[in-house]
């Protein structure tokens, strides 16, 4: 009993006023503590049911424990401006003392775990942060989509080019031996007899599948190069006029040339032939007529060509089969498939690359880049 009485004694703390008493009584004061002190109460406690809530839902947090503890921290708190409105009639100023101690022993154990944490949290990523990490990391993953596509196709190209090659020189073997019997038999007979005339049917066959045959190497880039000096320039301007005769005129052929002269070290017959090529695609892109402009440029050590026209344009799944050999978006018997294979062999076997650019309805843009001539006259370009 006497322990009772003390603890009572300790709790009510018999002889001291309540806190009203020095208030006076006064009513507004009074509610004014009460009302004040019943919301702060009422905030306290709805954050650690808050923060219950949150780390029910993530388990996962690192940190999850020091929310607990902070949410201890918070119902202590708001414990204190219940009892403070307790205070206001009943002189209960033990049980205020006791929950201040538990309150200050709580405030203290929070603020020295923060405190070594704050690097930690503050190094937490932001969701700006998380957002930009999450875009470079679709960035790579696109990037890494596009360069095993890229590799799938550079292999299977390799692949047809080394079976290309591998027909197309035991095909040119044959050929070399069909030709020159043919050449020794036509020798032997005379021309206006009718054997002369199947033989030269035979002779233009057999000239077409060597031409087929050549397509095909210079495709799997193992074509034997005549490399010489060339100036791009004046060689756009020497195919001007063969391209005009070539499409009947059915384009308009417009030049934007470099202001100076640009050097490259190629076959000049295979980059004729690959130019012609491109403008007769342009000239089926354009079957009512449009216009074609070949433009040269100097980019870095790179020399330029762009082969532009106004036709029906490609698709993205259509570009990435344009450099297959046979090939073709044409009508049967319209193209062999070969033109764009032959273009591409041939500028790869030379150390160039080939770029194409198109979508439907916008035209199509070839661009084939050479590495500049070493040494090369950097003179004025007078055009075309």
């Amino acid at each position: 009993m006497e322990m009772l009485d003390r603890l009572m004694r300790f709790i009510l703390q018999t002889g001291l006023p309540p806190h009203g008493f020095c208030l006076l009584w006064d009513p507004g004061l009074v509610w004014t503590h009460v009302i004040a002190d019943a919301l702060i109460a009422m905030a306290y406690y709805s954050i650690p049911v808050v923060l219950w809530l949150f780390l029910r839902r993530r388990p996962d947090l690192e940190f999850g424990w020091v929310l607990g503890l902070f949410a201890l921290f918070i119902l202590a708190c708001g414990t204190t401006h219940l009892i403070s409105i307790l205070v206001l009639w009943v002189p209960a100023y033990g049980i205020e003392a006791l929950v201040k101690v538990i309150t200050a022993g709580a405030s203290i154990v929070t603020a020295i775990v923060l405190w070594p944490l704050l690097p930690k949290l503050v190094a937490v990523p932001s969701p700006s942060q998380l957002q930009s990490a999450l875009d470079r990391l679709h960035e790579e993953v696109a990037e890494r989509q596009r360069a095993e596509e890229m590799l799938r196709q550079s292999l299977k190209m390799q692949a047809v080019g080394q079976l290309t090659a591998g027909i197309a020189h035991d095909f040119n073997n044959l050929l070399t031996i069909i030709n020159g019997n043919l050449e020794r038999l036509k020798r032997g007979v005379d021309d206006e007899h009718k054997a002369a005339r199947s033989i030269e049917n035979a002779l233009s066959a057999s000239e077409r599948a060597a031409r087929l045959t050549g397509q095909l190497l210079a495709f799997a880039r193992k074509q034997p190069l005549l490399i010489v000096p060339v100036d791009v320039n004046q060689a756009v301007c020497d195919l001007v006029p063969l391209i005009e005769q070539t499409t009947n005129g059915k384009m308009t052929i417009e030049t934007d040339l470099w202001p100076a002269s640009l050097d490259i070290a190629i076959d000049k017959n295979q980059f004729d032939g690959a130019i012609l090529n491109l403008a007769l695609n342009a000239r089926d892109a354009m079957p009512a007529g449009g216009l074609l402009r070949i433009t040269t440029a100097l980019e870095g050590g790179s020399v330029a060509i762009f082969v532009k026209d106004q036709g029906v344009g490609m698709d993205s799944e259509t570009i990435s089969r344009a450099v297959e050999p046979f090939f073709t978006t044409k009508p049967v018997g319209s193209g062999t498939g070969l033109g764009l294979s032959q273009v591409f062999g041939f500028v790869v076997q030379s150390g160039g690359q080939v770029k194409i650019e198109s979508e439907p309805g916008t035209g199509t843009s070839v661009k084939l880049s050479f590495p500049r001539r070493v040494g090369g006259a950097d003179e004025a370009s007078a055009g075309c």
